[in-house]
């Protein structure tokens, strides 16, 4: 498809003033953008360590089209793009189209979710563009422990990366998926590394998007972690959480950061969504335990202009469930996709 047919006239980018807005009333300004569905770590709750089955090439979303599809949501009120993978940092030319998104006046934030592996350049480049805020997925501090969540001996690269980010200024969150039978020993060191250093440590329920169809509901669920943390910190305190948050956030008193809870299997954050999910080949989600109830590449890829995309769109906004559990309801096997596909 060439630019020229890509490109949104302005009479009808000035059309598109409806709002993304869904029968419960949330207004979702928030699109989550995966841009590939591969990883050069093989972390356990994502992924099986062999057998992928990555999707071609030619079934991605070009950059010219994820930049078409991005101004349209813009059009529609979205405010802040998260672009995740997969690892993003894998995918040729992934700095271009970042400093593109960056240059979209309608975006108030462009933010990144990474596994580590941004070299110091590609930092210091999206330092340039303006993109400060990154979340680091690192479920160890143990370099061992590490070695046997990922299936990678990488942990050296990772750490480099995070003392880099926060060298730079960047507004660093570490993401820790808890598994009680993996890291538990790693929670304690985690809210100590927040004492000296700038970082918001967020522990995650483990969900059930590994790519195969074994998960037990975890029994470290948000209020066993809160209760553990307690005990060992008896004298944390409760700090704002920022508007349409997922997590919970705590603080030690007299540390420089902070940590957090997120209920990502117990979904107690629905009620508050403002998330919208585009894949890497152009599914649309809703709500990320649920199908997906478009594809906008399909839709593109056919010839379709823009009211026909946005209508999509629109659409799939009218029909977001209440809540994850909801959704999930509406996948009729019941069967999950691996992490790696879906985004987070």
């Amino acid at each position: 498809m060439h630019i020229h047919n890509l490109r949104a006239s302005k009479s009808q980018q000035q059309s598109m003033q409806q709002e993304l807005i869904d029968k419960y009333g949330r207004k979702l300004d928030y699109l989550r953008l995966s841009v590939t569905d591969r990883c050069n770590f093989r972390c356990y709750y994502c992924m099986p360590e062999e057998g992928m089955n990555f999707v071609q090439r030619e079934d991605l979303l070009t950059y010219e089209e994820l930049d078409y599809l991005t101004k349209i949501f813009v059009n529609l009120g979205v405010k802040k793009i998260r672009i995740t993978g997969g690892e993003p940092f894998v995918r040729k030319g992934i700095i271009d189209f970042i400093e593109l998104l960056s240059n979209n006046k309608g975006l108030k934030e462009v933010t990144l979710t990474s596994n580590g592996s941004i070299s110091k350049a590609q930092i210091r480049k999206l330092a340039k563009f303006g993109v400060n805020k990154i979340n680091i997925s690192l479920d160890s501090l143990d370099r061992k422990r590490f070695h046997e969540i990922t299936r990678r001996d990488k942990f050296d690269e990772v750490m480099a990366c995070i003392i880099e980010l926060l060298d730079q200024n960047f507004i660093v969150k570490l993401n820790c998926v808890i598994d009680g039978k993996k890291n538990i020993e790693d929670i304690v060191p985690f809210i100590k590394l927040t004492e000296k250093h700038p970082l918001s440590v967020r522990f995650l329920e483990e969900m059930p998007f590994n790519g195969t169809d074994k998960f037990e509901v975890p029994e470290w669920n948000y209020k066993a972690l809160y209760n553990y943390i307690e005990a060992q910190f008896p004298g944390i305190q409760k700090i704002t959480d920022e508007s349409n948050s997922t997590s919970v956030n705590y603080k030690v008193p007299g540390y420089m950061g902070s940590f957090g809870i997120i209920p990502a299997f117990s979904r107690t954050f629905c009620g508050t969504c403002n998330r919208i999910r585009l894949s890497a080949t152009g599914e649309l989600r809703t709500c990320l335990y649920g199908p997906p109830v478009s594809n906008l590449r399909d839709v593109l890829r056919s010839g379709a202009g823009e009211e026909a995309l946005k209508t999509a769109i629109l659409l799939a906004v009218a029909g977001k469930e209440k809540d994850g559990f909801e959704a999930e309801k509406q996948i009729p096997d019941g069967s999950k996709e691996s992490m790696s596909f879906l985004g987070g």
